[in-house]
């Protein structure tokens, strides 16, 4: 791999644009002409004439300086495996959901696991992202692949208490192992304390009660009492599905937010992940129209993730509104491609779609849930932003890339037209981990073809689990037929 490390002060000097912090005014603001200059993984000096020392200085013609992205909600080591395979089926007597019929019959071994997060992990550095949340089931490696990746990642072991299935296709159980979760939780917590603690620096926790439907009622409120008291982010799958909100309303009265919120687990430290299916929402709608308000008032963040529910036709209804709401929302890429910045074409693009009005929300709003507003999930001030003090997770965006041009408003280039093509170089803690659009830690290749590999031992064995025994061609049919 290239060498990515750089001693001494490094000085981007007079960036074409630098999106900076404007600390009175609380928002991202372009600052044309900036210096950036960052020394021991911090930022020393974001704004205009920079005089100090620099041994290494990278010429700003034609670049863009702007804060790492923050993804918080995606699934590396599994979700790689289903491409060509989820993106456009889904259960049509389950509300078209993928979970409880394919999932359990799509199960990669742990080689192929460490592969796929390979691939992810450099497709979220290759799209801006410096830091990522990593909702995994444990395996070996885990801490030193994701140290080894050069991001800022946040280690968040899934438990829960039952697995869920389906015999028939339209029905779903769910079989309970109570002890097991609560096992799996205390060795969660080893893991995220191992995470703390390892010596890259860059990894730390959270508590990850799996879903709402597969978790115990003391599972979840142990796992949030725990995640509060050593000071962590915590983070479940809830509101996420039609069989979900009909699961918990059947077992309590109430909906999804709602049980979350008896059982006092809504807090400013804790993330909804997808939070689609609220009282309100025309597909469940409930006899209460509370769960907005809520959400917004216990400060809790919904992870949304647009993309694997645009393709099964599903919708938040919508980031605008909830954001009027007062609910703080942040980004996730919860499926494939890992790609963040399509994931902010999409949040913007769908939310303008269920309003029915481009004014909805703006690109800034997105802007802000994939920087600042995922920080603040986390508990942190000090990434997703430019700001003397804060960490130097920063990217360059090349202004002179073809899919960027013309430049009239370069984060509008990026998220609606150039994408990841643009972006240029990423470093994280002042070390660069992207140069010239090629990852530097991660032999990308290599991952891609171990993990077809591993895709191709997994649907050799989908008979075997799946209920009704069938080929994978069966359950997903190629585009175009062979001849």
């Amino acid at each position: 791999m290239a060498d990515r490390t750089a001693s001494g002060t490094t000085l981007i000097r007079n960036a074409e644009v630098v999106v900076a912090w404007d600390a009175a005014a609380r928002r991202h603001v372009y600052l044309d002409g900036g210096d950036v200059a960052f020394a021991d993984g911090t930022l020393r000096h974001v704004g205009r004439g920079y005089a100090g020392p620099a041994e290494r200085v990278i010429d700003g013609a034609g670049l863009m300086v702007m804060p790492g992205l923050v993804n918080i909600h995606s699934h590396p080591s599994s979700e790689p495996k289903n491409k060509g395979i989820t993106d456009e089926i889904g259960s049509p007597a389950l509300y078209h959901s993928t979970l409880y019929e394919y999932l359990p019959a799509l199960v990669i071994d742990e080689a192929g696991a460490k592969a796929a997060a390979r691939v992810a992990l450099a497709e979220l550095a290759l799209s801006g992202v410096t830091t990522v949340v990593d909702l995994s089931v444990a395996y070996d490696g885990w801490l030193d692949l994701l140290a080894e990746s050069g991001l800022r990642a946040v280690v968040a072991p899934m438990v829960r208490s039952a697995r869920w299935f389906t015999r028939n296709g339209h029905v779903v159980e769910y079989e309970w192992d109570e002890a097991t979760g609560e096992r799996a939780l205390v060795t969660s917590l080893s893991l995220i304390e191992r995470a703390c603690q390892h010596p890259s620096g860059r990894l730390s926790g959270m508590v990850a009660p799996a879903q709402i439907d597969t978790c115990t009622p003391h599972l979840i409120r142990d796992s949030f009492a725990e995640a509060k008291r050593r000071g962590l982010a915590w983070q479940i799958h809830a509101a996420q599905s039609v069989v979900e909100f009909h699961e918990i309303t059947r077992r309590h009265g109430v909906t999804p937010i709602q049980w979350l919120a008896e059982l006092d687990v809504l807090s400013d430290r804790s993330i909804v992940g997808h939070g689609i299916f609220l009282d309100d929402h025309p597909r469940t709608r409930w006899w209460t129209d509370r769960d907005l308000a809520l959400l917004a008032e216990t400060g809790t963040t919904v992870a949304h993730c647009p993309t694997v529910f645009l393709r099964r036709g599903i919708a938040l209804r919508d980031f605008g509104r909830y954001r009027r709401a007062g609910v703080r929302l942040g980004l996730g890429t919860d499926t494939f491609p890992h790609n963040m910045l399509e994931e902010m074409r999409h949040a913007a693009y769908v939310a303008r779609l269920v309003a029915e009005t481009p004014r909805t929300l703006s690109t800034a709003d997105v802007f802000e849930a994939a920087t600042v507003a995922g920080a603040a999930a986390l508990g942190r001030d000090d990434i997703g932003r430019l700001a003397p003090g804060c960490r130097a997770d920063l990217v360059l965006v090349d202004l002179r890339h073809p899919a960027m041009r013309p430049v009239r408003d370069p984060l509008r280039s990026l998220v609606y037209s150039a994408a990841e093509r643009a972006v240029r170089s990423v470093f994280v803690d002042g070390e660069e981990i992207v140069r010239e659009g090629r990852m530097l830690t991660i032999d990308l290749e290599a991952a891609a073809a171990e993990l077809e590999a591993a895709q191709a031992r997994m649907l050799a064995r989908v008979p075997e689990r799946d209920r009704a025994r069938r080929p994978i061609d069966a359950l997903a049919p190629a585009v175009l037929p062979h001849a």
